[in-house]
């Protein structure tokens, strides 16, 4: 029998390409954002997807559309060719047997208020947060924190901001599928040296207990 409450319960996390994040615990398997680069073993065993937005980097419709897991997203995003569970901004449910809450609501813009779509970051048992396409700031601590690398949204000073703001205990990047080793070099070296709080880099396919 599994004891102990949610949060004092080992899981596992493992990172694959860009955004894309499996998270594991007591022979569940909870996806975030398997996106149109992200390896299909991501999927493998899944018992519940969470997508943070309409954008392919984080949604493949087409091998979603074949899983029997529910697929959980932004109530507002527009998805076409796939039954999804529509979520709320700020709403709590359970997916795969862990306690989520959806936080925030829109896409970082890029230029003028562009690209402007639904984005809901997840809070996974009130300790793992991945925050999409977007930097908002939950409010309360989190214990684990993934951190976009890269995006036309994003500068590393933003990015470094958003970790201190954050303050967790340990934090990893995602969000790197467009830039080449020297510039993930680079990102990792500012995150490291200027971000702080256990920052680390997971490649694909490596993972972390938790």
């Amino acid at each position: 029998m599994t004891t102990g409450s949610p949060r004092s319960r080992p899981a596992r996390i493992i990172r694959y390409t860009h955004s894309c994040v499996r998270i594991e615990r007591d022979g569940a398997a909870l996806v975030i954002d398997p996106g149109i680069w992200s390896e299909p073993s991501a999927l493998r065993g899944a018992d519940a997807v969470l997508i943070t937005h309409e954008h392919s980097d984080h949604i493949d419709v087409p091998r979603l559309a074949g899983l029997s897991a529910p697929v959980y997203a932004p109530a507002d995003a527009r998805i076409s060719g796939l039954g999804t569970v529509r979520v709320q901004p700020g709403q709590p449910f359970t997916a795969a047997g862990f306690n989520v809450t959806a936080v925030g609501a829109r896409h970082a813009p890029v230029f003028r208020g562009e690209p402007d779509c639904a984005n809901h970051g997840y809070l996974i048992e009130d300790r793992i947060y991945h925050p999409g396409d977007a930097l908002v700031i939950p409010d309360q601590p989190v214990e684990t924190l993934f951190v976009p690398l890269q995006a036309s949204w994003l500068k590393t000073a933003e990015a470094i901001s958003f970790l201190r703001a954050v303050r967790p205990e340990r934090a990893f990047g995602i969000h790197d599928a467009q830039v080449n080793s020297r510039g993930l070099d680079g990102a990792n070296g500012w995150l490291t040296e200027k971000g702080g709080h256990g920052y680390r880099y997971l490649a694909p396919g490596e993972g972390s207990d938790l």
